[in-house]
């Protein structure tokens, strides 16, 4: 039960929940006990223990599945500095995983308007198209939509190549830096399919327009990320 201190009910219900998960009395999946019997355990009342619930929720500590149950969430399997531009590939490998690559598509197409001006080349004649999803130990956990100039990749992409960093550089191309764009999708009809996604998994976008040395643009991506396997974090200094 919670021991009273000076703190307000739920939070102390909080970090309870917290310190159990933390001690594998719950592991990641497991189903919580219902209000009744986790409120009585504790020693509150349901109102308090659904404030906590609540909060606990808005952390992403636990996802609530309506009319099934209320469960802990899995801890990300990859986290990373988002100041840190780091390929697919390098974010798998350093969390220990095996990175690999189901193609779904790779073609060539003509460059239209958008793409003449995203790529800011109104010359821009031919774009490289390639739809992929990225493994970690065979499971899917992201999806990436790639476009870049054809002329950059003269002799097209290798599919026994999985980081399109290395073969741009490969080719000649560094990238120095990308400007990236992040919006939360709670469900995608077809992305979630492909990532094998329950309902409640949410995915994390990232659209970023890398540009070399020179300060060209030359790869735009849009990659789905699951977002129970991935976390993004920033650091802010004050100025």
């Amino acid at each position: 039960m919670i021991k009273s201190d000076h703190r307000p009910l739920y939070l102390q219900v909080i970090d309870r929940i917290k310190d159990d998960i933390d001690k594998g009395h719950y592991e990641p999946g497991e189903r919580l006990p219902s209000e009744f019997g986790l409120s009585k355990q504790l020693g509150v009342s349901r109102a308090t223990l659904r404030e906590a619930l609540r909060m606990l929720e808005d952390e992403s500590v636990i996802i609530r599945r309506h009319g099934v149950g209320t469960f802990v969430n899995s801890k990300p399997l990859f986290t990373s500095g988002i100041e840190e531009l780091n390929s697919v590939t390098d974010m798998i490998k350093t969390s220990n995983m095996e990175p690999g690559t189901i193609f779904l598509s790779s073609t060539v197409q003509p460059a239209s308007e958008d793409d003449c001006v995203r790529f800011n080349d109104l010359n821009l004649k031919e774009i490289i198209v390639i739809e992929r999803v990225r493994t970690a130990d065979g499971k899917p956990v992201v999806y990436c939509l790639d476009k870049l100039p054809k002329r950059l990749l003269p002799d097209y992409v290798s599919h026994k190549e999985e980081s399109i960093f290395n073969q741009l550089e490969s080719s000649g191309t560094s990238i120095s830096y990308a400007h990236t764009q992040i919006e939360p999708v709670g469900f995608h009809e077809k992305v979630s399919e492909i990532l094998e996604c329950e309902p409640e998994t949410s995915l994390l976008t990232l659209k970023q327009m890398h540009f070399n040395l020179q300060e060209t643009p030359v790869l735009y991506s849009i990659n789905y990320f699951r977002a129970d396997k991935f976390k993004f974090h920033v650091i802010r200094k004050r100025v």
